[in-house]
């Protein structure tokens, strides 16, 4: 199942033959610049012959590993920048051409204290110091870089950004319940969806595991994702490891939410809650089963099937139709049986809500004494 998901799309090889050739020819230019160091002809070949062929050479096998090398780097920004709003790159870009003057000016005097081969590294250093100082700085305060030049470049100051229209980070917790798929068909969830490949490798470990409760979860996520990845609404990716140096997958969650910009989707209520509190956008799924419940107030009147015993003397218990548990005092005698309620409070926790009831009508007939 995993291997119908979308996969990293490969290097494309003339790409890296062109870079290949780049470095071929400064390879064999340098050899060419070595030739002076060689006394005379070695063999057959002159110095001059024998250090472009030693130069070419040397730029081909090199060629290949860093090509590969920088298209990967590219691709690899490329995932990163696409979930960094355009705003916060243009003022980045700003900040930075501004430190770059700053650092211009402040440190144009190291060349006329010493020699151009220690002044113009200095030069650079400052310069790249300041370039990323201010680009951090732009982008921080990106409202007001694009403020101070947007007018003149026919841009308005950005709107922020809600988490509704962000790519989303799916957790394993939501592919696993599955409910996300008619949250989808419905309309109310739709977009660039992204799986992390920790999270996929979690949810092969479960579908190969021995335990057939574990099993039967991790083959529902992978079907999950597969049911995601043909709706037409959904733009399902599965992209690398960002956070490699964080062991846990949850906490790989949060690290590459904060990292990319993207909004973390999850069901998980403890991992939504550090994750808001880390500074990530978090849609929690949990929550709006919560949100969408059907309100019961003290003193409503509910039909219910009392199902099993409660835990303390008489009581009875049963679930309306979105799960919550009601607890009916004096209504033990009556399990099995439908039970028109009223209710005297609701006690709401993190997991959700318990419903305290009395009887009103048991099995069709009035409760005495009530």
């Amino acid at each position: 199942m995993a291997d119908r998901l979308p996969r990293r799309r490969r290097v494309p090889q003339p790409v890296v033959e062109v870079l290949r050739l780049c470095i071929v020819l400064a390879g064999a230019a340098l050899g060419y610049q070595a030739a002076g160091i060689f006394p005379g002809p070695v063999g057959s070949l002159g110095p001059v012959a024998l250090g472009v062929i030693i130069g070419s050479g040397l730029g081909y096998a090199l060629g290949g590993v860093l090509g590969r090398s920088t298209v990967h780097a590219m691709s690899r920004t490329e995932q990163v920048l696409r979930g960094v709003p355009a705003e916060q790159i243009v003022a980045g870009f700003f900040g930075a051409l501004l430190g770059l003057l700053g650092g211009a000016a402040v440190a144009w005097p190291v060349f006329l204290i010493g020699h151009a081969a220690v002044a113009v590294p200095l030069f650079v250093f400052v310069l790249l110091a300041t370039a990323m100082l201010g680009y951090r700085i732009g982008a921080l305060r990106r409202e007001s870089m694009i403020a101070m030049f947007g007018p003149g470049a026919g841009m308005a100051p950005a709107a922020a950004t809600t988490s509704s229209v962000l790519p989303r980070l799916v957790d394993s917790s939501v592919a696993i319940d599955g409910r996300i798929v008619e949250v989808v068909r419905a309309g109310f969830l739709g977009g660039r969806m992204i799986v992390i490949k920790p999270v996929l490798d979690e949810l092969q470990g479960l579908a190969d595991a021995h335990d057939d409760l574990r099993r039967a979860k991790g083959r529902r996520g992978l079907e999950i994702l597969e049911a995601l990845r043909r709706e037409p609404s959904v733009e399902l990716e599965v992209v690398d490891d960002l956070a490699v140096a964080v062991p846990d997958v949850d906490a790989k969650l949060v690290r590459t939410a904060l990292d990319t910009g993207w909004a973390l989707l999850t069901l998980d209520s403890n991992l939504a809650r550090s994750a808001a509190l880390a500074g990530v956008r978090v849609l929690n799924l949990h929550a709006l089963t919560l949100a969408m419940r059907p309100s019961v107030a003290a003193g409503d009147e509910v039909n219910v099937l009392l199902t099993k015993a409660g835990k303390e003397a008489g009581q009875a218990v049963g679930y309306l139709d979105d799960g919550t548990m009601v607890v009916v005092e004096r209504a033990r005698e009556a399990v099995g049986q439908d039970a028109l309620v009223q209710v005297t409070s609701v006690l709401t926790t993190a997991n959700g809500r318990m419903v305290f009831a009395r009887p009103v009508l048991l099995d069709g007939h009035p409760v005495p004494g009530r």
